[in-house]
């Protein structure tokens, strides 16, 4: 037999939506992270409630590598409307795990796989009575098993069990005889596989944390001092909003018995949106999240607030379109939506967090840039990112106050006043086209002014003058490319001498920073920059300058962050070659390598 990696397994679990299976797979991840191997898990699920069938990968990477992997060495066979498309999703010399409590059908026996049957419906039926629970606690048992046939420490898994169901014995109890039945079985027949053991890394994962993007993000919107969420639910935004109602309660204490927050769940987006602006207009620090479909129906009055000049944060979890489309996929085709939405000459400032800790940190700062420059902030992630587990170091809280920018206090306009000095709601007083503003509740008789989404000069009186429109036009433009210098940086990774690049931007990060190392190998080596903020800052324009070749791996069609290059520079943008995928599936590193030597072969050829 070949010798079996370790801490090296793709684990795919094929299942029925609904059937019950999330749970027996975040015991069966959380394990493997217990004991210390660095593991992330990727949940390709149907957009019903039941019945469809769900795949849920599990990867153990000695390399700590996180990205999806190209292939899958273990499937576990437990929805038959799939199976005979799921057996050859499998690597040859793979293995295949089914529950043989009836046989297996010809038609479903492969060649150059390994086949490991263990009766789970028989054995659940001794141990389970009769009820819907039996359905559910069947995918206990392929726990149980997987736990033998690969080395999962079972006193590990009681401990996750333990943590999962801490306060309910009993379920902790009935969990863990089908899980512990499953293992037996499978120890009696004695069964063996070659393909990985996995082994605990003593102080492995120490410190660590395992979350979702959207906890994240939620979090870093509660220290980033959100007091308005509005939203309304859509996949796959609302595990961010209800992560919100959830913390929110036990992170921001009540001030003399009242709450310092307002969390509303409205009767649609339109409704969301025209919330979070007249509450950024009063002052609030406001925010909705949402995916493509939603910031559709948003954009009016996301028109509204850039030309008001009104701040609010939009988180927008992206999804696969158009319409409808795959609303439990992962994507990266909103960045255009985003970048220019609603009607007229609009461009908007978007945060893109690529792990965990950029979710929570972005997500904090996005209000502070909301207020500095008084306009809609999009923080731009996808379904990957969001919803899926991810191990990551804990969560950093930058020391750094609110920055409310360019707001005046009743004492500063007292100030003005004495100085000779006018306030001039959209005037630019210092160059950098941002104006000055006042909020709702200021004592000053010299605040007021009057806000509206029509034609407007710089003392905010109603205007259809042409020049007073172009100055208002001209000074967004401004402001915007001041933005340019306070937006995140890229981070940037090269070595002397290097003339290819490699750019990226959120959850591609990780297969990226995977298929570099199987280029290196290969004998090519590469420079990367992930890209974190639009509008794109000095340091992109210098990264492609450096470079002769240049790959923008983008989760969509149309090359989207590739034509807005293309549009600010067109000679540096020439240097672009697109690596596209957008198949709705977390992106894997054999992907970006395949797609890179095909365009460098065109290019020899061309």
């Amino acid at each position: 037999m070949d010798t079996p990696l370790i801490n090296d397994l793709n684990i795919c679990v094929a299942t029925e939506n609904g059937s019950g299976s999330a749970s027996s797979n975040n015991i069966l991840f959380k394990a493997i992270f217990k004991m210390g191997i660095p593991c992330s898990s990727k949940n390709m699920f149907p957009s019903n409630i039941q019945g469809l069938p769900t795949w849920y990968q599990i990867r153990a990477s000695a390399d700590g590598y996180l990205s999806r992997k190209d292939v899958i060495d273990v499937m576990v066979m437990f929805n038959d409307a799939t199976a005979a498309k799921d057996i050859y999703r499998v690597r040859d010399g793979g293995l295949i795990l089914f529950d043989d409590s009836t046989p297996l059908p010809a038609a479903l026996k492969r060649d150059g796989v390994q086949y490991v049957g263990f009766p789970a419906n028989k054995l659940v039926a001794k141990l389970v009575p009769a009820s819907p629970l039996r359905a559910k606690q069947r995918n206990m048992v392929y726990v149980g098993a997987l736990a033998y046939l690969f080395g999962i420490d079972m006193s590990v898994i009681k401990d996750v069990l333990e943590d999962t169901f801490g306060k309910k014995p009993a379920v902790i109890e009935s969990n863990l005889i089908c899980i512990d039945a499953g293992y037996q079985y499978c120890k009696e027949q004695n069964f063996k596989q070659s393909i990985a053991r996995l082994e605990t890394i003593p102080g492995g994962n120490k410190g660590k944390i395992i979350t979702e993007g959207n906890t994240a993000a939620a979090l870093g919107a509660i220290y980033g001092g959100a007091s308005v969420i509005c939203w309304y639910p859509i996949t796959p935004s609302s595990s961010l909003a209800e992560s919100l109602e959830y913390y929110l309660p036990r992170l921001r204490k009540p001030k003399d018995g009242k709450k310092t927050y307002a969390i509303v769940q409205a009767e649609d987006e339109i409704a969301s949106v025209g919330m979070i602006v007249g509450a950024g207009w009063a002052g609030a620090r406001s925010m909705t999240s949402t995916s493509g479909p939603g910031l559709s129906l948003m954009n009016e009055s996301i028109g509204l607030a850039y030309y008001a000049e009104i701040p609010c944060v939009f988180f927008i979890i992206q999804r696969g379109g158009p319409s409808t489309g795959l609303p439990t996929r992962t994507q990266q085709a909103d960045i255009s939506l985003m970048y220019g939405a609603s009607h007229g000459d609009t461009r908007h400032v978007i945060l893109i967090p690529h792990d965990m800790n950029s979710c929570f940190d972005f997500a904090r700062q996005s209000f502070n840039f909301a207020d500095r420059f008084q306009t809609p902030v999009f923080v731009a992630m996808d379904l990957d990112l969001g919803m899926n587990l991810w191990p990551s170091e804990p969560l950093k809280l930058n020391e750094s106050s609110f920055d409310f920018g360019k707001r005046l206090s009743a004492e500063q306009l007292d100030e003005w006043t004495k100085s000779g000095k006018k306030f001039r709601r959209y005037f630019d007083q210092d160059g950098d086209g941002i104006p000055y503003r006042t909020v709702p509740g200021n004592q000053n008789r010299m605040a007021s002014y009057f806000t509206r989404g029509s034609g407007h000069d710089a003392d905010a009186k109603y205007s259809e003058d042409e020049h007073d429109y172009k100055y208002i036009l001209d000074r967004l433009r401004k402001k915007f490319d001041t933005a340019r210098k306070f937006v995140p940086k890229p981070i940037i990774e090269k070595e002397k001498g290097v003339k290819t690049g490699i750019i990226c931007y959120g959850s591609s990060y990780e297969s990226v920073r995977e298929a570099r190392d199987r280029l290196k190998t290969r004998g090519l080596k590469t420079n990367h920059m992930l890209i974190r903020a639009l509008p794109l800052t000095a340091e992109v324009m210098e990264f492609l300058a450096e470079h002769d070749t240049i790959y923008l791996v983008e989760q969509n069609r149309d090359a989207q962050v590739a034509a807005i290059i293309k549009d600010e520079n067109p000679s540096l943008g020439a240097k672009v070659t697109s690596i596209l995928v957008y198949n709705g599936l977390p992106i894997t590193p054999g992907e970006v390598v395949k797609q890179i030597f095909e365009a460098a072969q065109t290019a020899k050829t061309a």
